[in-house]
Order: C-alpha cells, then structure tokens, then sequence
C-alpha cells in the first residue's frame, strides 16, 4: 500500500522549548491513522506544519508523492477541535463561503452542501445564525464544510468533542463511509475507544518524539501476553487451583456471567500452547469461557507513555 502523507524527521521549536523532534510518519492512502499522545506532546503543531499553518525547522512533508506546498491546501480537509465559525453569520452563507474559499464554484457548493444538509435533515438551519446553534449543531456544520471539496487527506482532531452518543456514531459511520470512498483520514483524539473502532494505524508521540507507530493489529500482537480469561465449572475448584497453580502463571480474574463460575487468568510460557491449556482444562472441568487477554489501545497508551516518562 503507498503513503499518501509522509513526514520526515520533522522538528519543531518555540524558542527554547521543542514541540516536535525528529518526528517520521507514514499514512497509507485510504486509511484511518490515529495520532495519539498526551496534552502538550506535540500533536497540534505536527497537524498545523500538515496544515501549513506553521513551518518545521528541520524535515519535510510530503502528500502524494510531491513536497508539501501551497497548492495541497485544496487536498486537504481540517477540522480543528477548537472549532471556527463566525457566529453571528448565517449558516447557509457561511458554508458558502467557506466552500469557495476550498476552491468549490458558488453553484457546486450549494449543490453539495444540500446534499448534505438533506442528508443530516438539517436543512431548516441554512438561515439561522451559528450562535444560535448548540455546539453539537455547530459541529456538524464545520464537519459538512471539512468534507465538502472532497479532499484527498482528512484531519479530525476530537470531531466527537460535543456530540451526544447518537450524533457521535453519525459522525462515526460518515468517517468510515468517507474512507470507503478513498479518502485517507488523520484522527486525533483522546477517546481510545473511537480508536479501536475507526483506526487501521497508530503513531503515538510524547514529550515531542514518536515513541509508537504502526498498524494497530502488530501493535497488539507485539503487546499480547499469551493470557487467557478462563470460566468454568468445577466439582473441587480449590484442588483444581492447587494443580494449576503448579503448571502456570494464575491470577484471579473479573469479568461479568450469569453462572456461578470459577473464574481464573492464567498466563503460559511461550511453550505452552492454548490447546495444550484447553486439553488439560477439560479433563478437570467444563469450560463455559476460554478468551485469550489482547491488551486495548488505552492499555497500550497507557504502558508505552509510563514507560517513557
């Protein structure tokens, strides 16, 4: 798969402080990147130089092949979380202008913009003002304007900041419909949950360096423990504890049944396989649950950024 944005060994600083050292990322054409980090580790600024709002001191960007410039700006569609709408203009008038000034003719903005006006069913805004607007309201304007001139990259930094939970999966299902039509998408946000629903790859940066990155599905493989949350049902459960205790790494485990079961997480040596585990399970029990442990992005997040502090 090609990149569609690279950044390479971009650096930025702010006097004597450094936002942005050394930093490389790759964003495959077509898919959702997720750009992760704690508050002040240099997200913002790395969306700004994309943005060519700011300019790095050392490295370069590159979209589709070519050197970031001035042209791309039309590639590129930003969705900023503090967000940027005139308030006392009206919204219809505002979408407009905002549109033209991506590079949309007055007639091709307005038929797009009612198509999705139409499609959100929030037509009967077109003439209120934005400041009559909640902020959810507002949001799905600025999402509309981010999207209108179909750019090739799409950056969302917190687009579900706002949004109640059925306005947020709206929001959701447009961002995977958008891919599924071509468009590459950088996420930014803090709700990990969102990024293991919507991301395909991951960078994580900190303290201005990226300390993670890849695709989600190696990050986890690298970050699996070969552990296993285990239910069952047992006619002696403490002689069956004694005994495995004996074979393997066990520890208590805590998730939700309906049945009374005894409930254990056990850890195997990279020699043991689960079959072997299963085998030796159901000579002693009947197992009612058998899941292997893959640790979240928020676990992920959190190992990786206390390992590095």
């Amino acid at each position: 798969m090609s990149n569609l944005l690279e950044v390479r060994q971009v650096s930025k600083r702010f006097g004597a402080f450094t936002a942005l050292q050394n930093v490389s990322i790759e964003v495959p054409k077509g898919s959702i990147f997720g750009l992760l980090g704690p508050n002040g580790a240099g997200k913002t600024t790395l969306i700004r130089i994309i943005n060519q709002i700011t300019q790095p001191d050392e490295g370069t960007v590159w979209l589709d092949h070519q050197p970031l410039h001035q042209e791309h700006i039309k590639d590129i569609g930003y969705l900023p979380e503090e967000r940027g709408l005139y308030k006392s203009m009206k919204v219809g008038e505002q979408a407009l202008y905002l549109a033209q000034l991506k590079g949309l003719s007055k007639k091709d903005a307005k038929e797009r913009l009612m198509y999705w006006f139409e499609k959100f069913e929030i037509t009967s805004w077109w003439n209120k003002k934005i400041q009559e607007l909640s902020k959810g309201m507002a949001q799905k304007v600025q999402f509309i304007v981010t999207v209108l001139h179909r750019p090739k990259l799409l950056i969302f930094d917190e687009p579900f900041s706002g949004f109640d939970p059925i306005n947020a999966n709206v929001i959701k299902d447009e961002i995977l419909q958008l891919r599924a039509e071509g468009a590459t998408v950088i996420f930014s946000t803090h709700r990990m949950e969102s990024v293991e629903e919507l991301c395909d790859h991951i960078a994580l940066i900190n303290k201005s360096k990226k300390i993670l990155d890849g695709k989600v599905s190696d990050i986890k493989k690298e970050f699996r423990s070969n552990t296993f949350e285990i239910g069952l049902l047992a006619e002696h459960p403490s002689e069956l504890l004694t005994n495995l205790k004996q074979r393997y790494s066990v520890a208590p485990a805590d998730f939700k049944t309906i049945d009374d079961q005894f409930k254990l997480k056990i850890t195997l040596d990279p020699k043991t396989s689960s079959n072997q585990l299963l085998t030796s399970l159901s000579e002693k029990a009947q197992i009612l649950r058998f899941n292997e442990v893959i640790p979240s992005i928020n676990e992920i997040f959190i190992k990786t950024i206390t390992a590095n502090e």
